[in-house]
């Protein structure tokens, strides 16, 4: 048995760049020069610097919500958490997801359980939650009993398996903190909407309170996505994080 109170988030493969953004953008009004641009582009140094006017280009898009030129890249990411966070990764259908099968293979005895750095106490109401740090006790209650059922739970899930019956009816005693993994494919605008619910900012023009876990994955993609497009995270942020 193995618990973890961390997440993994890998940039697998990616098609990304601020420069994306500018020709899909100008060829609404050069049209096919904008294959000379991206001739240039390509053949000058990854490092080049882009100039003043194409930062204010990037900026009036985010600014004005001109949201199509920032689709014409894409980004794949390996994902690993619990099954709990996917649940919820999957609500935003902006994205094509590939996950682990727990049909095909046997899941392995991998759980999350929270750190203890991990706000317990939730006071309020739908829409006015806050949470709080819990007391020593609560954290040791809730380590002792993630890990006590979480290992009951596979010692049936084996159990069954022994016996012969199938996977995907075995897997159904598993709980969700049960860790899972996948590949997710988006865009940047995708990307940028997604980021602008699953973490809380105080910058944000329209502040998100999202659940600890899915945001922790969210912090490692936007640092990922920060690297290949400097700029247009940039507009993000100072444009108060809201989607184009």
């Amino acid at each position: 048995m193995e618990f973890r109170s961390d997440v993994t988030v890998e940039l697998v493969r990616s098609q990304a760049s601020d420069r994306d953004v500018l020709y899909s953008a100008r060829v609404s009004t050069v049209g096919e020069q904008t294959l000379e641009d991206a001739d240039r582009a390509q053949e000058a140094s990854e490092g080049t610097d882009l100039a003043k006017r194409d930062l204010g280009l990037i900026n009036f898009l985010m600014r004005d919500r001109h949201g199509t030129p920032f689709e014409h890249n894409s980004m794949t990411f390996y994902v690993q958490a619990p099954i709990f966070v996917f649940r919820e990764f999957q609500r935003h259908r902006m994205a094509s997801y590939n996950e682990e099968s727990g049909r095909y293979r046997q899941l392995q005895p991998v759980f999350y359980v929270p750190g203890r750095d991990r706000l317990l106490v939730q006071e309020g109401r739908p829409g006015k939650y806050e949470f709080f740090p819990g007391t020593d006790e609560q954290h040791d209650l809730i380590d002792a009993e993630v890990r006590r059922t979480s290992t009951e739970a596979y010692a049936a899930y084996e159990r069954m398996l022994d016996a012969g019956v199938a996977r995907e009816v075995a897997r159904m005693v598993l709980p969700l903190n049960i860790y899972s993994s996948m590949y997710v494919t988006m865009n940047a605008r995708s990307l940028m909407n997604f980021l602008s619910l699953r973490t809380k900012r105080d910058d944000s023009h329209f502040p998100s309170f999202p659940q600890r876990e899915i945001e922790m994955c969210a912090e490692k993609m936007e640092a990922a996505w920060q690297e290949l497009m400097p700029a247009t995270h940039a507009a993000f942020d100072s444009n108060g994080r809201v989607a184009p």
